[in-house]
């Protein structure tokens, strides 16, 4: 993939099925509603009964990477049901959780975006855009009295008390003592805040089957009444911060591209208005980096420095395939099974692989071969393997970056004339 003195990325050869995949997701939300209230007692119980585990070290940034209300709110309150007992709550399941079980079992728990390599068809309709804070991404959960943060890989990263509903012992809380709250969060370490990129489940409220457009109006009407937007105090140890979001026209992209913030900036996140908070990696979120809103742009190997070869991360089966953390998982190649016996490999492994010259070779937008070279075991926090689109948005960002002039030529594309700005800012 050369680099060309004109170039149009939302027209180039397609390299991916990650449209297809996008549309597909929005059917299967519709069609599949998973209970979610049940989803929601068992990610709180489980992180809670988790508490005094220590799964691992706290895995670094860089290991992190992984990766107004419309008329359509109106009837579109979040499901609610009894508060819930502590019977309900998946006590027994979560405490046999150890070790990498437990490791990818958290990492499932978190919505996680796929790279952009390809521009969304309705970019500028369908979608929010909003600058990702770097730091560690995480999950809050308060209930009982008190708030625990969790990273990606169980980790607790701060057990601490908090204004949010149930998150301290105060003695005014409001509210059955059993119902709790869920968040998205990003922890920025130069503030010590806690920015919320998502809202998951509010006071014993599942918001998992919710829109994002419903999600942000409620996270936004939300937090700030809760108090937890407020300065650290006896009851409340940590701040918690919105994001400003925008509808991703014009506007909203350049806004949120080059406007200053008061976090430090690792890419931006798009969200499809329409999606479901779907746990696991979705094509319907969507992460893009440059070098001008994000320090980590290209890959670091362990020193911090960029290698001179792209570094790749994959999980190695039983039949020897190495595949991706997608579901379906994409292929990238095969190891010879006398190799996996003379290093010591087991299925499960994950696996750290340099691409040669060779790089990624795609035949009717489908990976046909690409060119690997064994490194060793990946680091052990690591809770899954690269994704797909990770993959090729680093091979991208090494060959033909899709930029951010491309991603505005996209949006003014569609413009409607008659359409009217409807940017909804969520200040913290």
């Amino acid at each position: 993939m050369a680099p060309h003195d004109i170039r149009r990325p939302f027209k180039r050869p397609v390299i991916s099925d990650q449209q297809k995949r996008r549309e597909l997701s929005l059917l299967r939300q519709a069609q599949n509603r998973r209970d979610a209230q049940h989803q929601a007692r068992c990610l709180a119980s489980t992180a809670f009964s988790l508490a005094s585990q220590t799964l691992e070290a706290p895995i670094s940034e860089s290991e992190l990477e992984v990766e107004a209300l419309p008329e359509s709110h109106k009837g579109h309150e979040p499901e609610s049901e009894q508060e819930p007992s502590p019977k309900d709550f998946d006590v027994v399941g979560a405490s046999k959780l150890k070790g990498a079980e437990a490791r990818k079992w958290f990492a499932k728990q978190l919505m996680h975006p796929e790279w952009m390599i390809d521009i969304p068809d309705g970019l500028s309709q369908d979608w929010y855009v909003f600058a990702r804070p770097s730091g560690k991404r995480c999950f809050i959960v308060s209930f009982n009295g008190t708030t625990i943060s969790r990273l990606r890989n169980g980790s607790i990263l701060h057990r601490f008390p908090s204004a949010l509903p149930n998150g301290s012992r105060k003695k005014d809380v409001s509210g059955s003592a059993q119902s709790y709250s869920i968040l998205d969060c990003i922890f920025h370490e130069l503030d010590q805040t806690y920015y919320v990129i998502d809202m998951v489940c509010w006071r014993g409220y599942s918001l998992y089957d919710c829109t994002a457009e419903f999600r942000f109006f409620w996270l936004d009407s939300k937090l700030a009444e809760s108090g937890a937007c407020d300065a650290p105090s006896h009851y409340h140890k940590y701040r918690f911060s919105l994001v400003p979001v925008y509808n991703c026209d014009h506007n909203g992209l350049y806004a949120a591209y080059t406007e200053a913030a008061p976090y430090v900036k690792d890419g931006l996140l798009f969200y499809n208005k329409h999606s479901h908070y779907q746990t696991g990696i979705t094509p319907l979120a969507l992460v893009w980096k440059d070098e001008n809103c994000s320090q980590y742009v290209i890959d670091t190997d362990n020193e911090g420095q960029v290698p001179s070869q792209q570094q790749v991360v994959l999980e190695l089966q039983e039949d020897g395939r190495l595949t991706t953390s997608d579901d379906p998982p994409t292929v990238f190649g095969c190891l010879d099974g006398s190799f996996i016996e003379r290093s010591g490999l087991k299925s499960g492994c994950l696996l750290r692989f340099a691409v040669g010259e060779g790089g990624v070779v795609f035949v009717d937008g489908k990976l046909e071969n690409a060119d690997l070279h064994y490194l060793g075991k990946a680091n052990r926090a690591r809770a899954s393997a690269d994704s797909f689109s990770k993959v090729m948005f680093q091979y991208s960002v090494r060959h033909s970056p899709l930029r951010i002039d491309d991603l505005l030529a996209s949006v003014d594309s569609a413009v409607d004339p008659g359409a009217k700005p409807c940017d909804i800012e969520m200040d913290g």
